[in-house]
């Protein structure tokens, strides 16, 4: 599917350079457990059924429109899996676009509709299991989220942080009750090297 009005409004601005894009992704499983996902019908691989995020919807709304424009399918958007992100979600379109996705996934449920592939952006839909996922020809940061997805036990995923601050910093911590500001040295790792 074409890029949308708002980000051909942004690419005309800075061209291909790097694009941090809000997006989701829909988990939806079946009573057997097996995960719903689409061929992508540009290149064949299998992704997670989402998309980018309007300037006018919420992430949940956007899940629920992702989902019904790619299957068919109606859901509901039952929890938060995780948030992913990072180098990893860097993607280089063909046309030389830079886009880094910031993907909120959902679970959900299905309420209605009947699973087939809109034929733009998927060729075809189906569940798979967790074996089969395995070996589908799918992107790494689709497998990143299918894997977390078929491991989830109940807590949101997100990356840990590995930020550190570097060298030193100076904190203004709150006045003394005489008045007159505070200073402190601290290091790297939180620890006062000077009051």
């Amino acid at each position: 599917m074409p890029a949308s009005p708002h980000v051909c409004a942004i690419r005309s601005k800075i061209g291909n350079d790097l694009l941090v894009l809000p997006s989701v992704a829909t988990m939806l499983f079946d009573s057997r457990g097996r995960l719903l996902l689409a061929q992508d019908a540009a290149s064949g691989l299998w992704m997670t059924v989402g998309g980018a995020i309007e300037p006018d919807e919420t992430p949940a709304d956007a899940a629920v429109r992702e989902c019904w424009e790619e299957t068919g399918l109606l859901i509901e958007p039952t929890g938060l899996l995780g948030v992913f992100g990072g180098p990893g979600f860097q993607v280089t379109y063909p046309n030389g676009d830079v886009t880094i996705y910031v993907v909120s996934v959902f679970l959900a449920r299905r309420i209605g509709g009947r699973a087939s592939p809109d034929g733009l952006e998927a060729s075809a839909v189906r569940f798979v299991s967790c074996e089969e996922a395995a070996i589908l020809p799918m992107a790494p940061l689709t497998r990143d989220m299918v894997t977390h997805t078929f491991a989830y036990e109940g807590e949101p995923y997100f990356a840990r942080p590995k930020w550190r601050p570097r060298g030193r910093r100076r904190l203004r911590t709150a006045p003394p009750a005489r008045g007159g500001a505070q200073l402190r040295m601290i290091s790297p790792h939180g620890a006062i090297i000077r009051s």
